[in-house]
Formats: structure tokens, sequence, C-alpha cells
């Protein structure tokens, strides 16, 4: 990935809770011909004894990406959130290329299917994360015939992570006054560049030169 030493988080927690906060992931991998492969799902991320990190998920069985996650288990989970352009018109120096600014996260391992016992329990797990307390959608509220015969259409998988790279892209390179009218303009813009103008404004004390 786009790895710039000034594009990068302050502190390593924050590559981690940006994990957590945004778990719709985009799963890749690529089967025994290397044929290219690619799902969208949520992953759960669990740190385990040692500081191991793992993140766990599921998937439709019968897939060309779970069976090429069969046959070649490397895999590469992408994490990220809103984005912006930004128009090098908004610096002081405007002699520039303009860009775009975002965050991600790279996340590297080995993946491994779980049996049935897994696979209820992380069901159980992605439905308590994104449910209400009390939701007859919990998986422990719903029909356990239902859940029995959904479970043999799919099945549930870990990763251990072996490598976790970030870009944080937020303007960082870029002067005081470049930096705070780039948040004006994007302020004026979509929801996307909206989001990038807040999480610039909470990081400004970090991010200026």
């Amino acid at each position: 990935m786009y790895n710039i030493p000034y594009f990068k988080a302050e502190h390593p927690h924050e590559v981690i809770q940006f994990v957590k906060d945004h778990p719709f992931a985009v799963l890749c991998g690529a089967d025994e011909k290397a044929i290219p492969v690619a799902t969208h799902l949520p992953l759960l991320l669990e740190e385990r004894e040692d500081n191991k990190l793992f993140l766990q998920g599921h998937s439709m069985r019968k897939q060309d990406h779970t069976n090429a996650f069969c046959q070649n288990p490397e895999v590469l989970a992408i994490f990220s959130d809103a984005h912006a352009y930004v128009s090098a018109s908004w610096y002081q120096n405007k002699a520039v290329a303009s860009t775009w600014n975002y965050q991600a996260v790279h996340v590297s391992g080995r993946l491994r299917f779980l049996d049935d016992a897994g696979l209820y329990d992380v069901l159980t797990r992605l439905t308590k994360m994104f449910e209400v307390n009390d939701s007859p959608s919990l998986v422990e509220h719903l029909d356990p015939e239902y859940v029995s015969r959904m479970m043999k259409a799919i099945v549930a998988f870990e990763i251990e992570i072996s490598k976790v790279e970030h870009v944080f892209k937020l303007s960082q390179n870029r002067d005081e006054d470049s930096y705070k009218n780039i948040i004006s303009h994007l302020r004026e813009q979509d929801a996307g560049a909206q989001q990038i103008a807040k999480i610039m404004e909470e990081k400004k004390k970090d991010n200026l030169p």
C-alpha cells in the first residue's frame, strides 16, 4: 500500500481501533491458479494471549472466494471509511498536484475454516455486536431449527494476523493555513468529505507540522 512516513497514525492503538470501528471489510485472496477473488463482509477483531490478533467472520459455502480460500489460505483484509478529493487550489502553494484524503488499514494473514461450534460462536458474537440488547434477531432468540438450516449454507473462518499496514492520509504534509483551508472546503462538500474534515479537525494538534 501507499507507504509514506508522515501519513501514519500518531499512536499504534489508533490502527487497531480503526479496524474495530469499521468492521465491514473487503477480504481478498487468490485461488490455486492465482486468479484474484474478493468478497465484502463484516469481520471481528479478537486480541488473544501473547498479543496475537485474529479476524473472524463467515461466508456462504461454495462461492468462488470460499473455494479460493480453501486452495490458498493467504488472505488480505482491507478496512476503510470516508474519503475525499482535496484540490490543490486550497493550498497556499497552488503549484502542486491535487490529491485524495482517506484512511485505510490492510491486514494480512492465514485463514482457516472453523467447525460448527466455531460458526455458532461467530454468529452469536456478530449479532451481539450489531443488534441492540434483547433484539429478537440475536442468534439465541432465533428458532433453533432455522439457525441449524442457516448454518448448513455458511462456513466460519478465522485469520491469524501476520501483518498490519495502514495509511491515514489527512494532509499532514501541509502547512497550518493550508490544513485549515482544506478543512473549511471539505465541510462544504458531501457527507464523506465532511467526515474527513471532522477527523482532520480532531487530529489537528497531531497532524500539523
